[in-house]
């Protein structure tokens, strides 16, 4: 299969993204999501500067190394803090920092970063200019088309021409805008309505900037239809509840050989693991609640997240579980339905 590779502004495109999410990407989900793609780019969850400057370090920033490729979600508006977050996280080897422009919710807003800074844009410059200086890997930015009143069509192009000018290596644009007066964080992920065209725009206005876009994409056939703009196509809460399309990231968007996925292998990695997260004084649900949006359409599924949501959190309760799960399921068989929309309730911030 012949897959389009061109290098734009450093970045070998196409990429493939799992979004930031917070309480979801952490360290348990990206090792797991590690395992169903290759080469998918994972974010972390969004870490505040101010936390990695006075906070546990090494709770906040260590990673498997079979995490790589990986990305750094920094939050903060401070360009001196942000420089010091980027430096103090160069020691853990991420391949990418990114800087958050595009969370909406309460909690960030009163901390003056994520979506409210489409507003200061001098702000952003700033903050990235630091970044980069203090940065020896990509800095980039993931960001809305807009927010509350704004116009996306007159904000986005000047945004956009800001942060190259500050050397970001990469924007990300989510493509709603945000209502930051109204609307909950989840509605900010579903009522605004998606305005692919404009993100289109962006790209063929700009052919030597390297632009992603995020926002309501949930197969990879509509990555794959993106990416014959877009440089960059970033999937959040479908991958999560549907993670089993990850498996067809590599040869689908990357070119890799066709092969059939080793599940008993998947199996196997995930119980090891679990071992090692247990021995470290973590549980097990910390590995497994990451798991359920395996197998969605396969017979079995429900009884595979049933297993791993009512036993995992048992104190005492052996990895084998996981085993148990994954046999519960006819695997083989292969999905008789599609998985529908997601329309779970979380905090994310996709």
């Amino acid at each position: 299969m012949t897959v389009k590779q061109e290098n734009v502004n450093g970045f070998n495109a196409p990429v493939f993204a799992v979004a930031p999410m917070i309480d979801w990407t952490d360290r348990h989900c990206r090792y797991f999501l590690r395992q169903l793609s290759r080469q998918a780019l994972l974010y972390t969850e969004m870490v505040v500067a101010d936390a990695i400057i006075h906070g546990p370090r090494e709770r906040l920033l260590a990673f498997h190394r079979d995490e790589h490729p990986v990305a750094l979600q920094l939050g903060g508006s401070d360009p001196g803090k942000l420089a010091e977050a980027v430096r103090i996280a160069a020691d853990y080897g991420y391949d990418e920092i990114n800087l958050n422009v595009g969370c909406p919710s309460d909690r960030v807003q009163s901390g003056t970063f994520g979506a409210c800074l489409m507003r200061d844009p001098q702000t952003v410059e700033a903050c990235v200019a630091a970044m980069k200086a203090a940065a020896s890997v990509p800095v980039t930015v993931k960001c809305r088309i807009g927010v509350d009143e704004q116009e996306p069509a007159e904000v986005l192009p000047d945004f956009i021409a800001r942060m190259v000018g500050a050397g970001a290596d990469a924007i990300w644009i989510h493509a709603r805008k945000a209502w930051l007066q109204g609307l909950s964080p989840k509605e900010n992920r579903d009522i605004p309505p998606l305005d692919y065209d404009l993100v289109h725009r962006m790209k063929r206005e700009n052919p030597d900037v390297f632009l992603g876009i995020n926002g309501g994409i949930t197969t990879l056939a509509e990555a794959k239809a993106h990416l014959e703009v877009m440089d960059g196509v970033m999937l959040g809460r479908a991958s999560y509840h549907n993670s089993t399309l990850l498996t067809g990231v590599d040869q689908l968007i990357y070119g890799a050989p066709e092969r059939d996925f080793d599940w008993a292998a998947l199996c196997a990695t995930m119980i090891a693991y679990a071992e090692q997260v247990i021995a470290d004084g973590g549980r097990l649900n910390h590995v497994t609640r990451h798991m359920f949006g395996l197998f969605q359409g396969y017979a079995g599924a429900r009884r595979f997240r049933q297993i791993l949501s009512s036993e995992a959190t048992k104190p005492g309760i052996s990895p084998m579980l996981i085993a148990e799960a994954f046999a519960a399921v006819d695997i083989a068989g292969g999905p008789k339905v599609q998985p529908g929309p997601v329309t779970e309730t979380v905090r994310a911030a996709e």
